[in-house]
């Protein structure tokens, strides 16, 4: 648009001088058309908040030499940073600028010449430029793509139900094909490439077939990053960039997570240590203290008031029976749950001691960390539909028993709102994109065998607003169908409302032929030629694995699509043996899948097969009833999922279900934690174990995400460090600040 009409210029500058006046705004940008640019606009901007340096005011500093009093535009700046770092002086040189005009012009022809440049300006259809002139600079309008990021063994598709929604205007990006690239990933417990599908069939369904779809990934935890199995970007021709911020720490959100979780479980022992050592009322004077000469509760305090049926807002009303009953949480040191996270793979922090300080007066207890994105807070934040609901949710988190038998739950502790605050900004997914500029997001953690392991309900919401009526969002799940998927339909689907219209089975060659008896596959050891050759039998063998986990899916009444990830030593026979098994299984359809080495054109069959997938009717239901007793659910599971003859208690796992159950958390859903290696408790057990009984070593509840939690065996939740990480292999260019070994 070249000009605006007066009451929509009238519109902007006011919205600009609200923007003016607002303490919480520190900058504003303008991203108008520069044809749209006018001196009423440019100049409505305070100086002191003109991040790009566009008005008068700032221009004519800049024009004066005085650098140090005004805002230079952040494009000029690192154009002129890039030029000293290509041509190290641009001293004496003729610089051209084609394509700009308007501040930016201004700002750069005022840099280049305090460098010692002469400056020219031009525009686009000017003839024969480059042969006048020492640098060329052009500054192009780049076309707007979306950006985002996500994962799965079992990719979850929902096909969006609004209407008249445009499709995306989305500038997808064209691949530069190299004929050395080759198919190489890694089979269990390294990975299948579920990622990689995911991302692939995104690319396939917007870049080659023109439909509307979103992937919804979890962000990584540095945990398999710098461990096995590396990161979880995708790979090849089809993964989410950029990598290395995907990988690492990206916008904070695990960060933000430990924070948290660690700030909760340090208020727990440190209101114990205080109730240990202070007396009523020294407690109250503490807890409700004199300022400015008034004594005030906080809105949290009077919440615990009228919890505990004081309908009072005066603190000096209280009697002393009433005060005992607010300071005094009365925590049961041995019945604590709450545990401090790391996002790290440390073994050594599974079982510690802590409060063996002189300054904790004896008192110190045993506990553990876990891996920070099994803490409950990453439930919430997977599970959660807004602002509100997380901070609701985080007050229901139950963190201990008191010495009457009753949950302690972060309200009680007072510390709802702050948790509330670290996660403010956790809250949004962050939007990537993949190679091929489809659009991804990223949200929530993985390790679906220690965790709830799915990409978030608000990603997926926001996405099927966006994608509109007739696209398609590919949600991740974590690890195969008996742990993550069986999570997203019993937890997530009941949570979110959300009915997804496919199952995409991820499977490999590879998997297949372990399941069917081949050797064992090692960290950091050569594949042995089982996986390198072509063998029939083993692949026969092993695709018992894989019809387990199609009738898996089918328990719950949604169409599965089998997505064969081809690696390049699987032999044609082979690939087409797992595909005909795959449909004689129930499978809708089975596919190869060549998107690694291809991109989004190598699932182009997948992409189909998807959609005539969705078309079908389906049947979704849940496995079980809420209403049913907490062993029942989970005996369901371990019966119907897993393939167990029965379960069996520890006394442990007796004593929390009883108290759950009288505490009125029995009508939630179960989430597992279980290996996910093997159908099994046992991760040597491959194919599809029989006759076992699946040992409940310990149950847990988090009230707050809303699941009642088993462990499953000796499960373990902080993972250790192999012989030989992955950081071996991971490196910084101090030059360059490249990062290398990332995958």
């Amino acid at each position: 648009q070249t000009s605006f009409p007066p009451f929509i210029l009238s519109i902007i500058v006011g919205e600009i001088l609200r923007l003016n006046e607002d303490p919480t705004v520190h900058g504003v940008a303008l991203h108008l058309s520069e044809n749209a640019y006018s001196n009423k606009i440019l100049n409505a901007v305070k100086p002191e908040k003109d991040v790009d340096g566009v008005s008068d005011v700032n221009l004519g500093r800049l024009v004066r030499g005085d650098t140090y009093n005004c805002s230079i535009s952040p494009t000029a700046s690192a154009v002129m940073e890039l030029l000293e770092k290509l041509v190290k002086t641009v001293d004496g040189k003729k610089v051209l600028l084609v394509g700009t005009c308007g501040p930016l012009e201004a700002s750069l022809q005022c840099l280049l010449q305090r460098k010692g440049a002469m400056t020219m300006s031009c525009q686009w259809k000017t003839q024969q430029l480059q042969s006048k002139v020492n640098i060329f600079l052009s500054m192009p309008i780049w076309p707007a793509h979306a950006f985002c990021t996500t994962s799965c063994h079992t990719p979850r598709v929902h096909r969006a139900a609004q209407t008249n929604h445009p499709q995306f205007l989305l500038y997808c990006l064209s691949l530069r094909w190299s004929s050395s690239v080759s198919a190489l990933i890694t089979p269990t417990p390294l990975g299948e490439g579920k990622s990689t599908v995911t991302i692939g069939l995104v690319q396939a369904l917007t870049a080659h077939l023109n439909v509307n779809s979103f992937a919804c990934l979890r962000q990584p935890s540095q945990g398999p990053t710098f461990g096995v199995k590396g990161g979880a970007a995708g790979g090849g021709y089809a993964q989410v960039i950029p990598m290395e911020e995907f990988n690492l720490h990206l916008t904070g959100d695990i960060h933000a997570i430990t924070a948290a979780n660690n700030l909760l479980a340090a208020a727990v022992d440190a209101r114990i240590l205080h109730e240990s050592t202070q007396s009523d009322k020294a407690l109250y004077n503490r807890l409700v203290p004199v300022v400015n000469g008034v004594r005030e509760f906080s809105s949290i305090q009077l919440a615990r008031l009228k919890r505990l049926g004081i309908n009072k807002t005066d603190p000096g009303t209280l009697t002393a029976d009433e005060i005992s009953k607010f300071v005094r949480l009365d925590i049961d040191p041995s019945t604590i749950t709450w545990q401090r996270v790391l996002d790290t793979n440390d073994r050594f922090l599974r079982k510690i001691t802590i409060g063996q300080a002189n300054t904790e007066k004896g008192f110190f207890r045993q506990a553990q960390f876990d891996i920070a994105v099994a803490s409950e807070i990453m439930a919430i934040l997977a599970l959660t539909t807004s602002l509100a609901d997380m901070k609701e949710r985080l007050g229901k988190m139950v963190v201990a028993n008191d010495k009457n038998g009753q949950p302690v739950t972060a309200e009680d502790l007072g510390v709802t709102g702050a948790l509330a605050v670290l996660m403010k900004d956790a809250i949004k997914p962050t939007l990537m994109q993949t190679l091929e500029g489809t659009p991804v997001f990223v949200h929530a953690g993985p390790f679906a065998n220690i965790a709830h392991g799915n990409s978030s309900v608000l990603a997926d919401k926001i996405a099927l607003k966006l994608v509109g009526e007739g696209g398609f969002v590919v949600t991740e799940a974590g690890f195969g169908a008996d742990i993550g998927m069986e999570k997203f339909f019993n937890i997530k689907c009941r949570t979110s409302g959300l009915v997804p219209s496919v199952v995409v089975l991820v499977a490999t060659v590879r998997a297949l032929k372990m399941h069917g008896g081949g050797p064992n596959v090692t960290a950091g050891a050569p594949l042995k030629k089982e996986y390198t050759e072509e063998n029939l039998q083993l692949v026969a063998d092993g695709c018992c694995n894989l019809q387990k986990q199609i009738q898996i899916a089918q328990l719950f009444g949604v169409p599965v699509v089998v997505a064969l990830n081809v690696f390049k030593t699987d032999s044609h026979a082979e690939v087409d043996l797992v595909c005909e098994i795959a449909k004689q299984s129930g499978a809708f359809d089975a596919v190869p899948c060549n998107h690694w080495s291809a991109g989004g054109r190598g699932a182009v069959e997948l992409a189909q097969a998807v959609r005539k997938a969705a078309s079908q009717e389906n049947s979704f239901k849940y496995l079980y009833n809420l209403e049913l007793p907490i062993i029942e659910k989970i005996r369901i599971i371990a019966q119907k999922v897993y393939g167990a003859e029965d379960i069996e208690l520890s006394p442990v796992a007796q004593s929390q279900i009883s108290r759950y159950s009288k505490q009125g958390f029995g009508n939630l859903p179960i989430c597992m934690a279980k290996t996910h290696l093997s159908l099994s408790h046992q991760p040597e057990r491959k194919g599809v174990p029989t006759g076992f009984i699946l040992p409940i070593s310990d149950v847990r509840a988090s009230i707050g995400a809303g699941f009642i939690y088993p462990l499953v065996g000796t499960m373990s939740t902080m993972p250790g460090l192999p012989t030989r990480p992955c950081f071996y292999d991971i490196d910084l260019d101090p030059d360059t600040e490249q990062v290398k070994g990332l995958f």
